[in-house]
């Protein structure tokens, strides 16, 4: 059942961008949602700003699949583009042999190296990812259409599109005509009518891919290719249309105003933007040596670490990334899944028994709600308030975690039937964490266990120890402990939390788990 049927104490509120306000959302379709979402210019690996798009719309794709509806999501690959080009040329120039130095067999490469990124953080395949390479009829056909209304002009193999005739263009940014730019990824040509004016088709130049047209052999402008695409697949008229803030213009600017030349009834019913990513309060940028790509970062990070960091802000906030807060974030999902682990140990041997039971009428007064029913409600009220992820992940789910282990500490000192009641709210509690995070993406398809090792074995690599050689060293200080010598014991234990690995005396012996580095 669609949220507008399931729901009428929370409906679902989306932050539009284009009336700046929150909105109720509704469909255009019932029980159908049609969403576009701008994907990457493939020439390089993938960075953490392309991570807190594309986790936050996958997790928008989830939550909107959890209220019931049919999903059509389009997410574009940009494979033909100037950036491409240079890259690709730039390689050529260093190794006129590398088999990269082809820009569709660059763009290519680096498509299937963002897939795996996006495979690692957990985020689904959307229903379709067109490639700007294969849509060039389309993207003609819209061109042709465009010029016919009366929207562009050909010049000399280029074709621009002409701003000043569309008198809407600005509506999206709240930009005047007269203070912008060409809105491109080049340099502003002189031979434009108006400042303002971009390309919807360039002609070709020697050395770049080209395609014949109407306007002689070229390639398609930047903008031109997503209006083009998501007509294809969606219609003129969507739900939502989505992508980075910094998208806003020119990029979703000037997709609106050539989508509305090639048909006026194009209708986009909500434009979503996710926030900013910034690297220890500065702007992302490889000048400066703060430029992380998502394979930097899951090399000594767990996938999953990485998915919660960019959780714990709202997809519209701006999240800034450092150490000190991956590291955090690595510690909370840690927390998450050795409570998840610990419940599981302590039910194994209940599994059978509490299945049959089922809790008194009288167990909890009139009217009262049980912690997992109370859970979910929660979570549903915060997503359902544009998708407030950071209140969860900050606020119930860690009193869900708490309630969980309270429950695990106390199950020992109770005698049945309340030792079996507690361990059918332990499962119901269980339950509804994992169905949180299912919908948040950040439930593996490995075990508990498993995914407790590999986060253990990254915490190895940061580090830069062997598990043998943390043995090594907490038999070292179980020595020292055994000679009364707690300075060395002490020593050996600050060494290792300053590299995040905590050390935990229990009765079976001395284990290790990762922690923040203190």
């Amino acid at each position: 059942m669609a949220e507008e049927e399931k729901s009428k104490t929370s409906p679902f509120m989306l932050y539009n961008s284009m009336t700046k306000q929150k909105e109720v959302f509704k469909s255009k379709v019932k029980g159908e949602v049609s969403m576009y979402v701008c994907g990457v210019t493939a020439y390089d690996f993938s960075h953490i700003g392309h991570a807190r798009a594309y986790v936050a719309f996958d997790v928008l794709y989830r939550y909107l699949m959890e209220l019931g509806y049919k999903v059509t999501y389009v997410r574009n690959f940009t494979d033909v583009d100037d950036k491409i080009i240079r890259r690709a040329n730039e390689r050529k120039e260093n190794n006129p042999e590398d088999p990269l130095s082809d820009p569709l067999k660059l763009s290519n490469h680096f498509c299937e190296e963002f897939l795996k990124d996006m495979d690692d953080l957990q985020c689904q395949l959307p229903t379709h990812q067109p490639r700007v390479s294969d849509h060039m009829d389309q993207i003609r056909d819209m061109i042709a259409k465009i010029i016919e209304n009366g929207y562009a002009y050909p010049l000399d193999g280029d074709v621009y599109f002409a701003a000043d005739k569309f008198p809407k263009y600005g509506r999206l940014s709240r930009r005047k005509l007269e203070d912008n730019r060409a809105g491109e990824r080049v340099a502003v040509d002189s031979r434009k009518r108006h400042p303002a004016d971009f390309a919807l088709w360039k002609a070709a130049k020697p050395g770049e891919p080209s395609w014949d047209s109407p306007w002689g052999p070229g390639r398609p402008g930047w903008h031109i290719e997503c209006s083009a695409m998501s007509k294809e697949y969606l219609t003129y008229s969507f739900d939502i249309h989505g992508g980075g803030m910094d998208l806003i213009f020119p990029h979703h600017e000037n997709e609106l105003a050539q989508s509305c030349a090639a048909c006026e009834e194009t209708d986009v019913g909500y434009w979503l933007h996710n926030g900013f990513v910034t690297v220890n309060e500065e702007k992302m940028s490889k000048s400066t040596g703060n430029f992380f790509s998502i394979r930097e970062v899951t090399k000594q990070y767990h996938p999953l670490a990485l998915r919660y960091f960019l959780l714990s802000m709202n997809y519209n906030s701006p999240v800034n990334y450092s150490l000190s807060q991956i590291d955090l974030a690595s510690d909370a999902i840690y927390r998450v899944y050795q409570t998840l682990e610990d419940c599981r140990d302590a039910l194994k041997s209940f599994d059978d028994e509490s299945s049959n039971v089922k809790p008194k009428s009288n167990s909890k007064p009139s009217g009262e709600r049980s912690e997992a029913v109370n859970f979910i409600k929660d979570f549903e009220c915060k997503m359902a308030d544009d998708l407030h992820t950071a209140e969860i992940l900050k606020g119930s789910l860690q009193d869900a975690l708490k309630s969980i282990n309270n429950e695990l500490n106390g199950l020992k000192k109770k005698q049945k039937p309340q030792k079996l009641l507690a361990v059918r709210s332990l499962k119901e509690l269980e339950d509804a964490v994992k169905k949180v995070l299912g919908v948040l993406g950040l439930l593996s398809t490995l075990s508990y266990s498993e995914v407790l090792l590999q986060l253990k074995e990254k915490a190895l690599i940061r580090a830069e120890l062997t598990e043998d050689e943390v043995t090594h060293l907490i038999e070292e200080r179980a020595v020292a402990r055994k000679n009364k010598d707690f300075a060395k014991s002490d020593e050996v234990r600050s060494k290792l939390t300053t590299k995040g690995i905590s050390l935990m005396d229990l009765p079976q012996g001395t284990t290790w788990r990762p922690c923040v580095p203190e």
